[in-house]
């Protein structure tokens, strides 16, 4: 029996009418590609890394692509990553020319196996790319140990991480290059775009020709090419999105804490135990909680289509973050195939993704609570 209840979606931004109101500002004010806004929104996102430098882009899958040539990884190369993520971590990776090797995941983060990434290290290997799914970060100090050791580069996909933190340290204050996201459903959103950490001057230098075709200016001289660069900036428009948004960061993060303990405490102590289901790590200090995502107890095929029909019914939305990256066609043409990473099969397989956003109430967590419930214990 369909809900009468009103739709509530996994995901939602929340844009408030002082954005809007600069939004239009900026329309009417004639300069409407990169220019003061994206300068102001550097400079803000620049003080909440602490200092570090920061350049916006148009996207956050640029950013990765960028840092990667800003480290020189080309042709010949390996990029160790996750198979578990959105498909552009492991493409950038094969857009520098370089090869893409994956580590399976850890069964409890569901991040990226430091175990599995230690073993995966060949006299080849330049650089890795953790990535910080639902906005849990990996072990820190254990990652950067390995990547000292190994003298490798690290491009950290901290495209869920925006407000997440570790050991009290804001991701992004700290560490190699920091690519952040800032796609519509992310707890900071432009509605597209994204930033770059980076390390120092010299590297922005850079990431500035890399995102507007090569071009280096040079006054009265006029420009110059110096490296194969793209249209990767960012917009006043898109910009004026992101202030608005820098000014309640810390609210939703401190909401979105407040909706994940809400939801362990609907589920309760037992709900594993008699569903078979797998909640995430109950992790309140380090996490922004961008996801709130469950295991499904494995009933064979369809159970994750089933599943989300079902809630789909009661009008509650769900998704699935993510399909594994190396059973795609063109990564099966590289040589994968199922069964060489298999935590990250079982979890791309019964993952699903449940409400949360700034919006959301606690009402809407216990209304999603007791739908899961009443559907898995039938």
């Amino acid at each position: 029996m369909t809900s009468a209840l009103p739709f509530l979606p996994f995901s939602k931004p929340t844009i408030d009418e002082a954005t809007i109101t600069a939004v239009g500002e900026v329309l009417r004010s004639g300069w409407i590609t990169s220019g003061p806004k994206v300068q102001a929104f550097e400079a803000q996102l620049s003080d909440y890394f602490g200092g570090r430098p920061v350049r916006t882009f148009n996207s956050g899958t640029c950013t990765m692509e960028i840092a990667l040539r800003i480290a020189g990884i080309g042709p010949g190369d390996e990029v160790i990553t996750t198979s578990i993520s959105w498909v552009a971590t492991a493409n950038v990776i094969l857009e520098v020319g370089a090869t893409p090797v994956f580590a399976d995941i850890d069964p409890l983060t569901r991040n990226i196996d430091l175990d599995k990434v230690e073993a995966a290290i060949t006299p080849r290997t330049r650089a890795i790319i953790p990535v910080y799914l639902s906005g849990l970060p990996v072990d820190m100090d254990r990652l950067y140990a390995i990547a000292s050791k190994h003298k490798l580069r690290v491009v950290e996909d901290a495209a869920q991480a925006f407000g997440s933190s570790w050991k009290g340290k804001r991701i992004g204050s700290f560490g190699d290059f920091v690519s952040f996201s800032f796609q519509a459903n992310k707890n900071l959103t432009t509605g597209e775009g994204g930033c770059l950490v980076l390390n120092n001057l010299e590297e922005a230098k850079l990431a500035e020709k890399y995102r507007l075709q090569g071009v280096s200016r040079s006054g009265v001289d006029g420009i110059d090419v110096d490296v194969l660069g793209g249209k990767f900036n960012m917009t006043d428009i898109t910009a004026a999105i992101g202030l608005g948004q820098m000014a309640h960061i810390d609210q939703v993060t401190a909401h979105r804490r407040a909706l994940a303990r809400h939801y362990f405490e609907q589920f309760g102590s037992d709900f594993e135990a008699s569903t078979g289901a797998q909640l995430p790590v109950a992790d309140m200090e380090n996490s922004n909680w961008h996801l709130f995502q469950i295991i499904l107890p494995d009933q064979g095929p369809g159970t994750r289509a089933t599943f989300m029909q079902q809630m789909a019914e009661q009008h509650i939305g769900t998704g699935y973050h993510y399909a594994p990256i190396h059973l795609f066609t063109m990564y099966r043409a590289l040589g994968f195939s199922e069964g060489m990473f298999p935590v990250s099969e079982k979890i791309g397989r019964l993952t699903v993704t449940l409400p949360m956003f700034y919006a959301m109430t606690l009402a809407d967590v216990e209304r999603t609570v007791a739908t899961i419930k009443a559907i898995l214990t039938k």
